[in-house]
């Protein structure tokens, strides 16, 4: 089962994606955040296996920005996958950078979304090497 926390300060998006997300088969919404202080807090709470982060996330400047906020991430949650939500498409490239798993325009198709999230879901379900 993939644990998917969402994070996007706008609550209809939020919403539009849990909708989403409860439609694939071996995904659990688990959690929403409003701003980068809620989404690390839920992040240690539940322990995701994923975060739909939007890139402009309040609060990001109060945790050092988008790299440092990834690291408290991944901190917390080693093993944690993140798929990053923008609407500026041409913040891919920094999001990439900072170590992010995939990068959404929130201007693709659902169908850009749910491919990123298959592709982390099927590395969730591969077993690990030894």
């Amino acid at each position: 089962m993939l644990r998917v926390l969402l994070a996007d300060d706008q609550a209809w998006l939020r919403s539009a994606l849990r909708f989403l997300l409860e439609q694939e088969s071996g995904v659990e919404v688990i959690g929403e955040a409003g701003d980068a202080r809620a989404l690390l807090a839920k992040a240690q709470n539940t322990r995701p296996n994923l975060v739909l982060l939007d890139w402009e996330l309040p609060g990001m400047r109060a945790v050092g920005g988008g790299p440092n906020l990834l690291v408290a991430l991944h901190k917390s949650c080693p093993n944690i996958s993140v798929i990053v939500l923008s609407g500026r498409p041409e913040a891919s490239s920094s999001a990439l950078d900072a170590g992010v798993d995939f990068f959404v325009s929130k201007a693709d198709p659902p169908e850009s979304l749910l491919a990123a999230l298959r592709a982390v879901k099927q590395s969730n379900d591969e077993p690990a090497v030894h």
